[in-house]
């Protein structure tokens, strides 16, 4: 595309050869996701994909889009790009893998004020870094430059996912029971929602973002709230393949405990949670510190420290933990039980008697 050049399109504040760079750069990032299935690299007008549907009596496709929300904020102030794509990523296959889909495809849009070949790259090596750790392609996209719409610095990205499942393998609410032992997955930090929250209480604009805090362990504000959105693709499929009994899963995103666990239950079940096995990591103490936040804000904004809660029969709790600390979830325990009632979300002290 050597020839391709507008002086006029340059003048109005779009420089298509800076796009072009952009993609060379990040072809050896969209390169390490590539998977069987895969039929066209990018730059084409559409991503191909060819699935692999052996052995599936009704394939499903399931889609999730989402994007990152303001945390693009944190990474913006602290020029600091190349991990806010997993976080997009995460967004995306996080819920869809709760039906019990396997990811097979993503896709990202980029709207940017002024495209930076090297900055884009750098946002897309996040993109690619999220794919490979959901096992799925990364087969296309859309970088956007939006002169006079967005300052110069600003960007925005979202994408979304593609995955399947077997009709007859579906998570849906249907297969909770009363009695099914809810297991916690670890977050790593806010991930990517509540951040307007997260703003106001530090006043990130004038924030010190670098020094280390000892309310943080010795890390820095800005490296707690970057961390990037665990994904829980692979944990999740552990399970599936072997052999439990998944009856339900709830990506804790935005809204808190309070808006999405109840969205796996059926009408008749709630969900109640141990308070003494919650991990709640000082990130969250410090929001609620900070902010003179109420405990019940806290729960139904944030992930307090559980990205991801799945709900299994009590009597395979145990190989399911066992699993799923094999798999890489070192610290997954049951957090939880499925109980009768119409609270949605309950805490108490109560935990399960000691074997």
């Amino acid at each position: 595309m050597k020839d391709s050049h507008s002086a006029a399109y340059a003048a109005a504040g779009v420089d298509i050869q800076a796009g072009y760079e952009g993609v060379r750069l990040m072809k050896p990032y969209v390169e390490r996701t590539r998977i069987p299935g895969v039929v066209s690299g990018i730059g084409g007008f559409g991503g191909l994909f060819a699935p692999d549907l052996a052995g599936m009596t009704e394939p499903v496709f399931v889609s999730g889009t989402d994007g990152v929300g303001t945390k693009l904020r944190i990474a913006q102030l602290l020029n600091k790009h190349d991990t806010i794509g997993i976080d997009c990523v995460a967004m995306c296959v996080n819920d869809i893998i709760c039906a019990g889909a396997k990811p097979l495809f993503f896709l990202d849009y980029i709207a940017i004020g002024k495209n930076e070949a090297e900055k884009v790259a750098r946002i897309v090596s996040g993109v690619a870094e999220g794919c490979v750790q959901a096992g799925c392609a990364l087969i296309g996209g859309e970088t956007a430059e939006h002169p006079g719409v967005m300052q110069a610095d600003d960007y925005d990205i979202a994408g979304f996912a593609v995955g399947v499942v077997d009709r007859p393998k579906i998570l849906d609410s249907g297969r909770i029971r009363e009695g099914d032992a809810l297991i916690g997955l670890r977050s790593s930090g806010v991930h990517s929602n509540g951040f307007s929250l997260v703003r106001k209480v530090f006043d990130i604009e004038h924030a010190d973002l670098t020094t280390p805090v000892e309310a943080l362990g010795g890390r820095s504000l800005g490296d707690a709230l970057l961390a990037p959105t665990k994904i829980y693709v692979k944990p999740v499929l552990a399970l599936l393949e072997g052999g439990i009994d998944l009856h339900g899963a709830s990506h804790i995103t935005g809204g808190g405990f309070y808006e999405n666990v109840p969205r796996m239950l059926p009408q008749g079940l709630e969900a109640f949670f141990y308070a003494a096995l919650l991990p709640v990591p000082p990130i969250f103490e410090l929001i609620q510190k900070r902010g003179n936040v109420s405990e019940h804000d806290m729960y139904n904004t944030f992930n307090m420290g559980l990205g991801m809660v799945l709900a299994v029969p009590q009597e395979q709790a145990d190989k399911a933990v066992e699993l799923l600390r094999a798999a890489g979830e070192a610290e997954a325990d049951v957090v939880g039980r499925v109980q009768a009632g119409d609270a949605g979300v309950s805490f108490g002290e109560v935990c399960p008697p000691v074997v």
